[in-house]
């Protein structure tokens, strides 16, 4: 199961996983085609994946989450490891101070998508093609980027025990080039943590869109071992 932000990037992972692997992509909250609400709290997150898991009668699901999905993900099994089998976390660390206000000046429509992507910028437009929308009116995102914030708002924090609660296998995998997470807190997090394996692949924080076949390929090596 999926549980990052874009659900469209999912697609050639799941067709690379099956047959063996049912992909289950969740929109987060507020992102994608899910509903915007009042709050993103860290038990609103959780509690969504745990609405989901009964919605559809799910035992046992292996989580793979980018970013805020893959802190979620790994909260989500320190609350509930009987519902986790493993982890596989893309590029977000234990500890997070991350400032994310710069997102603030996306927020409007914009008359084209170009000047939307110009807006947010040439390094992250690309990571943010899959949430730009068409309405009437002009271009938008997706989600409200007052939203993000306060939901980083909430994430922010020292996420250790949370991290350290389980010690079902887990592949930590790091973009080489992330600005998001630093080598030696990652393979601080591999260390520390039984079971766990770390992979550095090339790409950013995105690294299953920076670099999708070694992506893929690294994601079945390690379901080919549970």
């Amino acid at each position: 199961m999926r549980t990052g932000w874009r659900g469209r990037r999912t697609l050639p992972l799941a067709a690379a996983l099956a047959p063996a692997w049912r992909v289950i992509a969740l929109d987060q909250r507020g992102h994608g085609h899910s509903d915007h609400t009042p709050t993103y709290t860290r038990n609103d997150y959780l509690g969504d994946l745990k609405a989901l898991f009964a919605h559809l009668g799910l035992n046992e699901a292996v989580l793979l989450g980018n970013s805020l999905g893959g802190v979620n993900a790994y909260q989500f099994a320190a609350h509930y490891p009987d519902l986790v089998r493993a982890l596989i976390i893309e590029d977000i660390g234990a500890e997070l101070h991350d400032d994310t206000s710069v997102a603030l000046a996306w927020a409007g429509t914009f008359p084209t998508a170009e000047a939307l992507a110009e807006r947010i910028g040439p390094r992250l437009a690309p990571a943010l093609r899959d949430s730009f929308r068409q309405t009437p009116d002009g271009w938008r995102l997706a989600f409200d980027p007052h939203d993000m914030v306060e939901s980083q708002s909430h994430i922010n924090g020292d996420h250790w025990d949370d991290w350290l609660a389980t010690d079902c296998p887990a592949l930590l995998i790091r973009g080489h080039e992330s600005r998001v997470t630093t080598a030696d807190h990652i393979a601080e997090m591999a260390a520390r943590r039984p079971h766990t394996r770390l992979q550095t692949l090339e790409g950013g924080h995105v690294v299953h869109r920076d670099n999708p076949t070694a992506f893929t390929a690294a994601v079945q090596a390690f379901l080919d071992t549970l």
